[in-house]
């Protein structure tokens, strides 16, 4: 069934409960703003600290926004674009959008405005709704992109020139759900690759895959109405809004929160007494970091309650978990993986009790299939050899939307081409070992970065680490590391290197830079910026030593 009909179920049977709430603990530092800000925060209704509504009002919001839109003449097919910062409407808006049969599409909160018009365009937006942080960058756009789309402006009643107030008009339309007819082979939604070897694709999803990543999520960490999900990624990615598609069919409350300091996030745990939360590497390494240096105090905070943490979006190092475990004794531990274009996590996750096989990303997930193949894309590799993971399954996307060639280039059949290399173990675990597109050829060899990650993150001296190929006269590449320490925590380069003195010579880093490690709003390393900012120095370096 098309998941528009969990939030009526919802509304229906717990129309009282609290379904969503936001903290916002920026709103405490007004003191610290500019004037303009300050006026901003003190007439956008989106900047309160906390605010909450309930399963009733979340359905009556996103009926309202499904009239809104229908009178201003978006019909069945057309797509409905969200540019907002994690907010109380962000979710009744999308819900707004899929109960007119309209496609939302969520746009990037990091975009330039080039990349704002380029989205809007590919996916062909009708309607483009975005909040009081992207004023500027639609600005620079508005006069191309707002001739043939309408620009509507959430949040409050500062509304630009070239937009119409979305908050002045929703509330004039009728709670009651539309009468539009959907079924789960519909359209639902867009999303956006994240663009790291140039402009972003545009991923076309059914409602069936929406309501697969539900239960998926749903079923995997064995959500109650008991439950309550710290939610702190963006939601405009499948990887947050997706897991928190479990609240959803467990009808538990969620839990939005902005900031992803550690102080902020032990606070909502332990205030909204959460007992789910996914965190990226770098938030759960920053939570021991102050835990290690006892900036944080686990008996400050009520945390009872919490009895799962789980990651996904990158390679989780062991001895992470190993530490975390020591601080949270007993709690339970999953991983999850998946890509956009197979509607975010869950494809393959570790599983709830599998703490030993850690540093793997685990066996398929509920209703996936996957296998490992060789360069054809179809023909299975042994068990144990290095092949490309392929998956299928429910929540495998349309196509990529205008884009025939680059869906042909990872679709075979009903089998979807991930990009990612991969292992699979005697038991059955699947390991990540690379990127297909980020192997290192060094003298003849392949290294896989990953591996070397995974290995160089298990010292002490290293709280994040990437590792990049760059161009060599004699080897062709070469592995080097950019190698962030714990901070206030200084190491040198010979230190480094005598830890990794266990790995095989070619595996070896032959370059250490030590710099902070740039990660994107969801945890991944940026390594096409890496290589763009080494790569000429790498190349210098070779001309020097010639």
């Amino acid at each position: 069934m098309p998941i528009t009909q969990l939030l009526e179920r919802n509304a229906s049977v717990y129309p009282n409960d609290v379904a969503l709430v936001e903290l916002n603990p920026e709103i405490q530092e007004k003191s610290r703003r500019t004037w303009r800000e300050y006026a901003l925060v003190e007439s956008n209704p989106l900047c309160h600290y906390r605010r909450e509504i309930t399963w009733r009002v979340f359905d009556e919001k996103a009926n309202r926004v499904a009239n809104m839109l229908l009178a201003r003449g978006i019909k069945k097919g057309d797509k409905v674009g969200i540019l907002l910062m994690n907010c109380l409407e962000w979710l009744p808006i999308y819900f707004g959008i899929l109960k007119t049969g309209a496609l939302a599409v969520p746009l990037n909160f990091r975009y330039t405005a080039e990349e704002i018009r380029y989205c809007v365009d590919l996916a062909e937006v009708n309607i483009l709704l975005f909040g009081p942080e992207f004023i500027g960058r639609v600005e620079e756009i508005a006069d191309e992109i707002g001739k043939n789309r309408i620009l509507l402006f959430v949040g409050g009643a500062m509304v630009p020139t070239f937009a119409e107030s979305y908050d002045q008009q929703v509330n004039n339309y009728s709670s009651v759900a539309p009468e539009i007819e959907l079924s789960d082979e519909d359209d639902a939604a867009i999303y956006f690759s994240s663009g790291t070897t140039g402009y972003p694709k545009a991923i076309l999803h059914a409602h069936r895959s929406l309501m697969h990543a539900a239960q998926v999520e749903y079923i995997h960490h064995r959500q109650t109405r008991d439950d309550v999900f710290l939610l702190i990624p963006p939601l405009y990615h499948t990887g947050a809004k997706m897991h928190w598609m479990g609240s959803l069919m467990s009808a538990s409350k969620a839990v939005l929160l902005r900031g992803t300091s550690p102080l902020t996030i032990m606070e909502a745990i332990s205030n909204e007494r959460c007992t789910i939360v996914w965190l990226l590497v770098p938030w759960a390494q920053d939570i021991l970091e102050k835990l290690d240096s006892g900036e944080l105090k686990l008996n400050n905070y009520n945390i009872r309650q919490f009895r799962l943490m789980h990651i996904g979006a990158q390679p989780v190092p062991q001895s992470l978990i190993k530490r975390w475990q020591a601080y949270f004794p007993g709690q339970a531990y999953d991983t999850n993986y998946g890509l956009s274009e197979s509607i975010g996590p869950g494809a393959v996750h570790l599983g709830i009790g599998n703490l030993e096989k850690v540093g793997a990303i685990g066996i398929p997930g509920y209703g996936w299939q996957v296998r490992i193949v060789r360069e054809d894309g179809i023909t299975e590799v042994e068990r144990g050899e290095v092949g490309e993971l392929s998956l299928k399954g429910p929540g495998v996307m349309r196509c990529y939307y205008r884009n025939e060639e680059a869906t042909k280039e990872v679709m075979r059949g009903e089998w979807l081409l991930t990009g990612d290399m991969a292992r699979q173990d005697e038991d059955g675990f699947y390991y990540l070992v690379d990127r297909k597109k980020d192997v290192i050829v060094s003298g003849g060899e392949n290294l896989y970065p990953v591996e070397i990650e995974n290995f160089m993150s298990k010292c002490p001296l290293i709280k994040d680490v990437a590792v990049i190929g760059l161009p060599d006269a004699r080897l062709g590449e070469i592995a080097c590391a950019i190698v962030e320490p714990p901070a206030g925590v200084s190491c040198t380069e010979e230190e480094i290197n005598a830890f990794c003195m266990e790995l095989p010579r070619y595996k070896r880093p032959r370059r250490i830079i030590f710099a902070k490690v740039p990660r994107n709003a969801t945890g991944k390393i940026e390594k096409p910026l890496l290589r763009k900012m080494y790569h000429a120095d790498n190349i210098v370096d070779e001309q020097n030593r010639s």
